[in-house]
């Protein structure tokens, strides 16, 4: 039996060390501890690197471009309205839209564009009765079809949000037509009854979840939260059960805990710990609001800086490349396995 051994080169020597220091840095970074201060402004705390400016441009796909668009926003008969898809969970889906058509960084130039964003709203639309399953599927399939720009990249360069807990499954073919673009999602660790996660830290990004803005912005927003002397909740659930086993368990709690949903023998402390905790927590909320990307410290603010992290030049080769469920399709979407000839896609 012989056995290969990978030789170790001048060029693996040094990637070596550029791995170790990078890592060395980010550790750093991640480990550097928050300035904790009850009285400190709320964007004191450094949230992104001042030194990489934002330079990318996005190219905002508009909905009568492309037929099938609308209907991903709208549903089939077109009744759905924006407005009433801005609360829950999928409300992102509408604000990162609507922020991106203001965006300094939205271009109307295909040709210049480093980046493609493909507005839907479909788990709204699903969830208003607008559409099924089956549509939604076969609707983003046609609406690909019809974007030159993302066949020549294989759709490394388009960008899809996926709001909800299920994520990109919610488009049952995305394993084989969008597991390379940018998927923009609140839920990294959701997979689906085959345990196929459509997360990918290489290429993906987590956002915040929606929040209502009544709750975010600056003045007086609807909620005031209470000193932390005035609480008396442990925790709190808000949410359906769905006969999921640790909701279950929680609800039960409240049931037996009703004033506290707490352990009889689970007692605040630390009080001091906590009020740094909060405090901390205060100087990072900016970046949970969606808010326009010009503000120094928002959601959108994050997105695109994340963004530009995710632009690199070999991701526009419009060549083979890895695919999820581990096969390869070339710039025409047609699949192929070294095992096997080339065949068309379903």
């Amino acid at each position: 039996m012989h056995h290969h051994h990978t030789l170790c080169t001048r060029t693996h020597q040094i990637g070596a060390l550029l791995l170790v220091a990078a890592t060395f840095f980010f550790t750093r970074l991640l480990d550097a501890p928050c300035s904790i201060s009850t009285t400190a402004p709320q964007r004191k705390f450094l949230l992104l690197p001042e030194s990489q400016e934002v330079s990318i441009k996005i190219y905002v796909y508009d909905v009568n471009e492309i037929d099938g668009l609308n209907q991903l926003l709208k549903g089939r008969d077109g009744k759905i309205a924006p407005e009433a898809c801005l609360k829950g969970q999928w409300g992102s889906q509408v604000k990162i839209h609507k922020l991106l058509l203001e965006s300094r960084y939205r271009t109307k130039k295909k040709e210049e564009a480093d980046l493609f964003f493909v507005p839907s709203y479909v788990k709204c639309a699903r969830m208003m009765g607008g559409l099924n399953d089956k549509e939604i599927n076969n609707t983003f399939v046609k609406v690909i079809s019809q974007m030159p720009y993302f066949r020549l990249s294989g759709g490394r360069n388009h960008i899809f949000v996926f709001p909800s807990g299920a994520g990109a499954h919610l488009f049952k073919s995305w394993a084989t037509y969008i597991n390379r673009s940018i998927i923009l999602t609140p839920e990294g660790d959701r997979t689906d009854k085959r345990d196929t996660s459509a997360f990918n830290t290489w290429k993906d990004i987590i956002i915040p979840g929606n929040v209502e803005d009544g709750m975010t912005k600056t003045g007086s927003p609807m909620v005031q939260p209470l000193p932390l002397s005035k609480r008396k909740y442990l925790a709190n659930y808000l949410g359906r059960a769905q006969g999921k086993a640790g909701r279950l368990q929680l609800i039960e709690l409240s049931k037996q805990f009703p004033e506290k949903l707490e352990c009889p023998d689970l007692k605040f402390s630390g009080d001091k710990d906590i009020e740094a905790i909060i405090a901390c927590g205060r100087q990072v909320r900016c970046m949970w609001v969606y808010a326009s990307d010009s503000e120094s410290c928002s959601a959108m603010r994050g997105i695109m800086w994340e963004l530009q992290r995710k632009v690199r030049q070999f991701h526009q080769s419009a060549e083979t490349f890895w695919l999820h469920n581990g096969s390869f399709v070339n710039r025409n979407l047609v699949e192929f396995s070294k095992w096997k000839l080339p065949v068309p896609l379903p």
